[in-house]
């Protein structure tokens, strides 16, 4: 199903520091996937839910991951990371994600991720509690789940 019912992407800002880049001042390929990473984390403070919170009964894990990379970003550029949730399933969520440089709006790298939710304990799938789900899909078909999952 559709999530998040036409909300603008979350956003989250970050800056590319000395650590994120190679010996040429260009962001290292496999730290545009850490800044995605923190803006999915971000996006879901944002709507009130800190993993350390429910790390004692679930966590997020990523099943699968795709990233396409167009233009590098350097050291010193300020990101913008966006996180939005494009389906939403009984037990994961899939984010269609892109990274842009927030001077000019040039996108950088864009990826979708599969996340699953899991069990904190077995590690197990678990359904996405139902808050969460009502957070990111909306009241009005948070009771709706993709079927085959």
């Amino acid at each position: 199903m559709r999530a998040q019912n036409g909300l603008e992407p979350f956003t989250h800002r970050c800056r590319v520091y000395y650590e994120d880049t190679d010996a040429g001042g260009i962001v290292y390929y496999v730290n545009y996937l850490k800044f995605m990473e923190r803006a999915r984390t971000e996006r879901l403070r944002d709507l009130g839910f800190a993993q350390s919170q429910l790390a004692g009964e679930m966590l997020f894990v990523v099943h699968s991951s795709e990233a396409r990379y167009h233009v590098p970003a350097r050291l010193d550029d300020e990101l913008l990371v966006s996180a939005e949730v494009i389906e939403l399933n009984r037990a994961s969520l899939r984010f269609r994600q892109q990274v842009r440089r927030a001077t000019d709006k040039t996108l950088l790298c864009e990826g979708q991720f599969l996340v699953a939710c899991v069990r904190a304990d077995s590690l197990k799938p678990r359904a996405i509690p139902e808050a969460l789900r009502i957070a990111f899909a909306g009241a009005s078909d948070a009771g709706t789940s993709k079927a085959g999952d």
